[in-house]
C-alpha cells in the first residue's frame, strides 16, 4: 500500500489528494468522483469533495489506496 506524507501541513483536502496522487487528471475530475461515491475514507464512502484528510487516514480510489502518513 501507498503512503502519502502530509509534511508540515496538518491536513490534505480529499480532492486534492486525488490529484496529488496522479489518481484524477484534474482537481474537478476528483470532485466529480467524490461526489459519485467513488472514493472511501478508512472504509466509508466519503462524498465531501475537501474533507480534510489527516494522518492515519486511509483513502481507497478505483482500486488503489494510499495512507496518509505524518
Amino acid at each position: 500500500m501507498a503512503t502519502f506524507s502530509l509534511g508540515k501541513h496538518p491536513h490534505v483536502e480529499l480532492c486534492d489528494l486525488l490529484k496529488l496522487e496522479g489518481w484524477s487528471e484534474s482537481g474537478a475530475q476528483a470532485k466529480i468522483a467524490i461526489g459519485e461515491g467513488e472514493v472511501q475514507v478508512d472504509g466509508v464512502t466519503e462524498t465531501r469533495k475537501r474533507c480534510k484528510i489527516v494522518a492515519g487516514q486511509t483513502v481507497t480510489f478505483a482500486g488503489q489506496s494510499v495512507t496518509v502518513t505524518a
